[in-house]
């Protein structure tokens, strides 16, 4: 994909639990070499959308495309998602868990995770159930960012983490991430995250409340992005 072409396209994208309606009317472009912060409290539809793009969800109306194609076996090959939950078996060792997703994904690389686990000072013997929830989101990020892919979709990747492992967890997207993908972060952390945002959206209560690139916005407010969060909730 070519730089500021858009990845993932949203149009009237809906999405309804019964009678509780958790994205509604939702219409936003996610570009290519763009990393986009998803923001809005609890409930306002982030992870909603993150699985709808990841093809987790089916949409109740509108649509939802990744790299032009509606979700389904073929995108979900180009799509990196990471979970705001654990996802591996707790009795798993971290190699096997590299070796799972090597099986698991053509994209992965293991020389890549390899390198990235050492980084991240995660021994290949280590149990999971023995790391802290800051190592265990560290070898989640390290497997999700070791795919080639075309779309990476974070949910919540510094969430309940010390801040000396969202520093380190930070370091690891930018490192690793290509220019040639759209990245998606989910956070409630804006402050940490805000130095490494391209582009914004904001949720709340399911709809689009405001858009555009990070820059413009603090340029035409004067101030930060956190605190224009703040202003606005």
């Amino acid at each position: 994909m070519q730089k500021d072409q858009a990845i993932l396209q949203c149009t009237a994208l809906c999405k309804a639990y019964g009678p509780r309606a958790a994205l509604k009317d939702f219409t936003a472009s996610f570009f290519a070499g763009r990393i986009t912060g998803l923001l809005g409290p609890n409930g306002s539809g982030k992870t909603t959308l993150l699985k709808l793009a990841a093809g987790l969800l089916t949409p109740t109306g509108g649509s939802v495309t990744v790299c032009g194609q509606a979700p389904g076996v073929w995108t979900k090959q180009r799509t990196a998602y990471l979970p705001d939950r654990p996802c591996l078996p707790r009795e798993m060792r971290v190699g096997q868990a590299a070796a799972l997703f090597a099986d698991f994904y053509p994209d992965f690389d293991r020389a890549k995770a390899n390198a990235l686990l050492a980084e991240l000072g995660l021994a290949q013997d280590e149990q999971l159930s023995a790391l802290s929830k800051g190592s265990r989101e560290k070898l989640q990020l390290a497997l999700t960012m070791s795919r080639k892919a075309s779309l990476y979709l974070l949910d919540e990747p510094l969430g309940g983490v010390d801040p000396a492992a969202r520093s380190c967890i930070l370091d690891t997207i930018i490192r690793n991430y290509s220019e040639e993908a759209a990245m998606v972060i989910s956070t409630h952390l804006i402050g940490d995250l805000e130095p490494v945002l391209d582009d914004l959206v904001v949720l709340r209560e399911g709809r689009l409340l405001l858009s555009g690139s990070a820059e413009a916005l603090r340029e035409e407010r004067g101030k930060s992005i956190d605190a224009i969060f703040r202003e606005v909730f």
